[in-house]
């Protein structure tokens, strides 16, 4: 079904567009259905990350350097030197030959990256719950919305249960647009679609159930993202590149114009001064670094992969290895992530068997109508719930119960309310969620119970309050307390130890958590993570962002909402280096993009991976610090090609460029500088390859353009010395002829360029302390 046949579903009543797509609402379609229609629409994608190799050409040629180079080579093909036309012409060839392998093999790297990173959904086929790739749905499916999600597809609403989708992304209204199962009137505008929930949008609050419309590039997303040219944000690494290259064009620039201008004043052939000027244009710029970028980036994805990481954009490695600051959730990161329920602790008359049952009721992933049909997903409380032995033993009391009604959680109120009927047909009002927001509503709470949460948040246990009352008009409100259901998440056995190695690597943990501020702080405690209290959602509202720069240096903040945490981390962007956020919940996602580096794990939500630079296979910071070590070795080692790129080729063409004025011929014929420039940076492919000394690795990594340019400018008319020695030998101990002059110097300039390779890849004094990998050194010789 085409978009505007989703317009038209949503003006028609929910039987008619379930019979037009041949389901129902309580079996869906059938597997074999579902295949034959999967064939005939399509994967559910809007576009997928594939290797072009057309475009990665195009990348290769499209500098205006060659362009000037081949222009060059045909005029001069044309006035009589063809020999050093063909020679040129064949240098340019193998310069894009070899740009190209290597960038398409960096974009092979990424689409095997992106066919790793899954999203799924739960869809009723042939009359059963399932989980199924997005990418699988077609027209017809039965699909489940819950908090978080992002919707797979244009679904026509059949059940709501007070749902809120964030439509931003499509209309962009800044508001969650409430959903019903109505049908609007003929020619109802994209944001007034009230029935429908629309592709690429956020579940912001509620649940729903809904039947596929419109799949793929059929949808309304689709249709708006097949208009765009979508370009991403450059990262910080991206933009250092480009600063890079433009210090490079202007040394060029200048240098090029000068030569080209000497050189016809002192009367040499203009074709020859012009190819020698463009020569060494060409000569002083580091052709391949986009090659040795991208050989780095792939080598690097690969390795990274092996480490379970992910990195969906390969430029954020660079990235990856620039971060001094990390903010990170507590639960499976530094703790187990494996919750288990502990005990239920009453507050009243309710004893801890009632209080129990009224905690396992009060769910939204448990299906009751008189007996318990079926457990679906849920978040990881209930599950525990559900799953534990003290669950096991309440099963048959809760065969009487029905629910009928239930308030969805959400990250405002953080409860959930379900109106049950109980087996004597009486009804109750039954809520559960974090105890201050529960406490709060609450009526003549015992001062035990609060004493008895003070003591298990002491623990470092986490806690839901339950409570009761009759329904009336004024439900979660003037609350009865029947106890709290205690959970245990105890810290992991090696959190202690990958925080000790990320502080070995520069970067400072933060923790920021909706959890309990006791809680998250006795925790980290525990582990030896920073000292003192924690800031509250609370605190951060009377601060304003200068005050909070001052404050951030606080290791844990807690009862943080999701614009606290999108806050913090723009406040802590602003005071320099490289941020990043480690999250997994919707309400990480405007955190996960304020970041300069969002990383999510395989098991998140859809929302925060779709919002994430990264995703790691485990939740575990000793995987994050791998993938920041390997970050900062491939960037040293892009550093070592652009140190060495610059002052050996600037310092060669500053030598050409003086013996040109002194000389009555050209130092060097343009075609052995393109030579030189290609065997040279050829060899230097291995670079990516190389070793990295421990010491480069235990700091964050940074562009620096003025150490570049400082190192350029004084290392190479240090390397001129030894060219100009070459030119004193060559003239007036064997007294060449141009020629033998030419190539004599040919063979100085390639062998100190390329040997230079083993004093810039290290710090270390004298330099062959540091061992080079084996590759590099076979390649240099």
């Amino acid at each position: 079904m085409t978009a505007a046949g989703m317009m038209a579903a949503a003006a028609r009543p929910i039987a008619d567009v379930l019979r037009d797509l041949g389901a129902t609402a309580e079996a869906g379609l059938t597997a074999g259905e579902a295949g034959r229609r999967q064939a005939r629409y399509g994967p559910n994608a809007v576009s997928s990350c594939r290797a072009r190799p057309l475009s990665v050409l195009w990348h290769q040629v499209r500098s205006p350097l060659l362009g000037l180079l081949a222009t060059a080579a045909v005029a001069s093909y044309f006035v009589g030197e063809r020999g050093d036309a063909l020679i040129i012409g064949g240098i340019v060839g193998l310069s894009v030959g070899l740009g190209f392998v290597n960038e398409y093999r960096a974009e092979r790297a990424a689409e095997a990256l992106h066919s790793q990173i899954h999203h799924e959904t739960d869809v009723i086929r042939g009359g059963r719950w399932t989980r199924v790739d997005v990418t699988e749905l077609v027209p017809g499916d039965l699909v489940e919305l819950r908090l978080g999600d992002i919707v797979p597809a244009d679904l026509r609403l059949i059940e709501v249960t007070g749902l809120e989708c964030d439509e931003s992304v499509l209309t962009g209204e800044s508001l969650p647009v409430e959903k019903d199962t109505a049908a609007v009137p003929a020619g109802t505008p994209l944001a007034e679609l009230s029935g429908c929930a629309l592709m690429g949008t956020v579940v912001h609050a509620g649940r729903a159930r809904g039947i596929v419309v419109a799949t793929g590039a059929d949808t309304e997303f689709g249709r708006i993202a097949a208009g765009l040219s979508t370009h991403q944000l450059d990262t910080a690494f991206q933009v250092g590149l480009r600063r890079f290259s433009m210090l490079l064009a202007y040394v060029a620039g200048g240098l090029t114009t000068s030569i080209f201008v000497l050189n016809v004043a002192l009367h040499k052939p203009i074709i020859n001064a012009l190819l020698f000027s463009l020569a060494i244009a060409v000569g002083i710029t580091p052709q391949l670094l986009p090659a040795v970028v991208s050989t780095s980036l792939a080598a690097g994805s690969r390795r990274m992969s092996r480490r379970k990481v992910l990195v969906k954009r390969l430029v954020c490695i660079e990235d990856l290895g620039d971060v001094d600051v990390l903010f990170t959730d507590k639960t499976g990161t530094l703790t187990q992530g494996r919750i288990d329920y502990a005990r239920a602790v009453p507050a009243g008359d309710d004893g801890p068997d009632r209080v129990l049952r009224w905690g396992l009721v009060c769910t939204e992933n448990a299906d009751l109508n008189g007996q318990v049909v079926e457990v679906v997903g849920g978040n990881a409380l209930d599950q525990a719930l559900w799953e534990s032995p003290a669950a096991a033993v309440e099963w048959a009391a809760l065969a009487g119960y029905n629910r009928l009604a239930v308030l969805p959680f959400d990250h405002d109120r953080r409860m959930v309310s379900v109106l049950v009927r109980d087996p004597a047909g009486e009804l109750t009002l039954v809520t559960k969620g974090a105890p201050e927001s529960v406490l709060d509503r609450c009526v003549e709470v015992p001062t035990t119970a609060r004493d008895a949460l003070a003591a298990e948040f002491a623990a470092g246990n986490r806690v839901v309050a339950v409570a009761t009352r009759p329904p009336t008009v004024s439900d979660e409100h003037g609350l009865h307390l029947s106890g709290l259901l205690v959970f245990l998440d105890p810290p992991r056995p090696d959190a202690a130890d990958a925080l000790r190695r990320l502080a070995g690597l520069g970067i400072a943990v933060k923790v920021v958590t909706g959890d309990n501020p006791a809680v998250a702080v006795k925790v980290c405690h525990d582990l030896g993570l920073g000292g003192g209290g924690a800031l509250t959602g609370v605190d951060l509202d009377a601060l304003d962002d200068t005050h909070l720069a001052e404050a951030i240096t606080t290791t844990v903040f807690a009862r943080v909402s999701p614009e606290h945490k999108a806050r913090i981390v723009r406040v802590q962007r602003r005071s320099g280096g490289g941020v990043a956020f480690l999250g997994d919940g919707v309400n990480d996602a405007l955190a996960l993009h304020a970041a300069d580096v969002g990383i999510s794990v395989d098991s998140a939500t859809d929302v925060a991976k779709d919002a994430a630079d990264v995703i790691l296979l485990e939740k575990d910071l000793d995987v994050l610090a791998d993938g920041v070590t390997e970050g900062r070795r491939i960037f040293a080692n892009t550093i070592k090609y652009v140190l060495m790129g610059t002052s050996s080729n600037f310092g060669n063409m500053a030598s050409a460029a003086g013996a040109s004025l002194f000389l009555s011929f050209l130092p060097m014929l343009p075609s052995q500088i393109l030579l030189n420039n290609l065997l040279y940076d050829t060899g230097q492919l291995a670079i990516p390859t190389d070793t990295v000394d421990d010491e480069q690795l235990r700091r964050p990594s940074h562009w620096d353009i003025a150490f570049i340019r400082r190192f350029m400018i004084f290392f190479g008319p240090l390397s001129s010395v030894f060219d100009f020695v070459t030119f004193a030998v060559m003239l007036w101990v064997f007294h060449s002829g141009p020629a033998q002059f030419r190539s004599g110097w040919f063979v100085e300039s390639l062998a100190t360029q390329t040997l230079v390779i083993f004093a810039i890849r290290t710090r270390r004094v004298p330099f062959f302390r540091s061992h080079p990998s084996l590759p590099l050194t076979l390649a240099a010789l």
